[in-house]
């Protein structure tokens, strides 16, 4: 007996994995629940998240963007999922004897944590409160599970009443940290953004946009309808990993910087302005060649250049500094935000509703002819008026353009690449692009033949797309559609291919087809 007194007791490595498992998610529960008072994004899972999307270089942000789309954060919190899975496994098997191991990697996890949510621009200093507080659960409840299964040092196996005793703790701990996780996702959401949006109540602007004629779209020949008006179809690019929850009674835009007087509005300032209505197409700078990073809407809201008029922008002032309600920040040139006839603005509805709380409720930026990321902060709640050397924008700090004017470009959304046709005349449809300046005509060309015009759609706005069809004779065999546009300054697209860093992709867009 005093021989086996000498060997110390091994956890076994199932039960083991399942205590690292356990702690963890006690230990994430107990940080939601805290950020919940203190702001969702000390969450801890949700701020290593954010600093890993800001940490990411941006050729990996490309193509996590080319690869999953909208879905790029789903893939990023599961496969965090997954890593903090095997950790907390790892973390238990280490602990077969002590827990100090297990320990320590509970708590490197939790200073991940705490650096994470020290690096948020949006959250104040009591926002510590909810890593400190998910590390400290996961020591305990990690030490706690390990002391049941390893009471004193003997040789033997873990017996029936240690197990029994284990996985009842086990599972009250399972459950206490679903009550304690849901109570943070409740309590979070108690802002309820999507209450505040229905007291907005109808917006009637006082001056519209011209009504959109019947042929604005050839959708019957596969192209778009003109207004993307279902909001999921919207395409949506951020980099918040939790859409923002804002209600308008706790919102408001502030304008500073060089300017003469520090103004700021509320919601109601905004709302009871007289309103004006503009459709305007928005893209992505990360839309490819050929790619659906573009949608079509009809914004209502105050004119952006009335707005820094009245705090009055001083000389030398360079950019307008945006900044989300996140922390996340976009630089417009100030000369395009002035110009009465660019038409910028501080939205608040979309397609006859208010904003949707995914597309930046309670207000976003809607800046006509520019890329998104330098033009269209959602979630908006302050602008700085600053030089280009005085502050750099989120994603400036990554190598992309400054500037961000949308590039002329052309795309075939019928027929789809690779689809087998008929011979004889076949109708080709599309869209094409470039705001501000307006398109003035679309050719296609089959193979290396002819380029031959299309029919364009009609122009409702300079600001928007146009579509455009045309009949073509296709052969027998294998062919390769070609398409490209003429703006109305004379410019015709570049066949060029260029990468969408750091200002756009160029290029022709083609399909192939089969003709039989």
């Amino acid at each position: 007996m005093s021989e086996l007194k000498t060997k110390t007791r091994l956890l076994p490595i199932p039960l083991g994995a399942l205590a690292g498992v356990l702690a963890a998610v006690a230990a994430l529960a107990a940080g939601h629940l805290v950020a919940a008072f203190v702001g969702l994004n000390a969450s801890p899972y949700l701020a290593v998240g954010n600093a890993a999307i800001d940490l990411t270089p941006l050729p990996v942000k490309t193509w996590a963007v080319d690869t999953f789309g909208t879905a790029d954060k789903a893939v990023l919190l599961t496969g965090m999922a997954l890593v903090m899975l095997l950790a907390a496994c790892l973390a238990g098997v280490l602990s077969r004897r002590k827990p100090l191991a297990g320990q320590i990697i509970v708590g490197l996890f939790g200073v991940a944590g705490i650096a994470a949510v020290m690096s948020r621009p949006d959250l104040g200093q009591l926002a510590i409160l909810a890593p400190f507080v998910s590390v400290l659960v996961g020591v305990v409840v990690f030490t706690w599970l390990h002391r049941i299964l390893l009471p004193q040092t003997y040789a033997e196996p873990v017996e029936g009443t240690t197990r029994r005793k284990f996985l009842i703790t086990g599972a009250g701990v399972a459950v206490g940290a679903g009550v304690a996780g849901l109570a943070g996702q409740s309590i979070g959401a108690s802002k309820d953004a999507e209450g505040s949006r229905a007291t907005v109540g109808r917006l009637v602007a006082a001056r519209t946009a011209p009504p959109i004629p019947a042929d604005a779209d050839f959708a019957k020949f596969g192209t778009p309808r003109f207004l993307t008006v279902a909001p999921e179809k919207f395409y949506k690019i951020d980099t918040a990993l939790v859409v923002p929850q804002v209600r308008i009674e706790d919102w408001s835009l502030k304008i500073h910087g060089m300017v003469d007087r520090e103004i700021t509005f509320s919601y109601s300032d905004i709302r009871n302005r007289p309103l004006v209505e503009r459709v305007v197409t928005l893209t992505c700078v990360s839309n490819e060649v050929g790619g659906d990073l573009i949608s079509t809407g009809k914004f209502i809201g105050v004119d952006l250049a009335d707005l820094l008029n009245e705090a009055g922008v001083k000389p030398g002032a360079e950019q307008l500094f945006s900044t989300s309600v996140d922390g996340w920040t976009a630089g417009t040139p100030v000369p395009i935000v002035l110009d009465p006839n660019r038409g910028a603005m501080l939205a608040i509805g979309m397609n006859d509703e208010p904003l949707t709380v995914e597309h930046g409720f309670p207000a976003r930026l809607v800046v006509p002819g520019l890329y998104g990321y330098v033009s269209a902060t959602k979630w908006v709640t302050d602008l700085e008026l600053t030089t280009w050397a005085g502050r750099q924008a989120y994603w400036l700090k990554r190598g992309w353009g400054q500037f961000g004017p949308i590039k002329t470009e052309s795309r075939i959304d019928s027929p789809s690449g690779f689809a087998q046709v008929g011979t004889g005349p076949l109708r080709v449809s599309g869209i094409a692009w470039a705001q501000h300046t307006g398109i003035e005509r679309v050719e296609v060309r089959l193979n290396q033949g002819p380029w031959q015009q299309a029919m364009l759609s009609a122009e409702v706005t300079k600001d928007a797309w146009r579509m455009w069809w045309l009949d073509v004779d296709v052969p027998k065999g294998t062919h390769q559609l070609f398409v490209r546009a003429t703006d109305q300054t004379g410019y015709t697209q570049t066949e060029a291919r260029a990468d969408v860093v750091p200002d756009g992709a160029t290029g022709w867009h083609s399909v192939s087809l089969d003709a039989r």
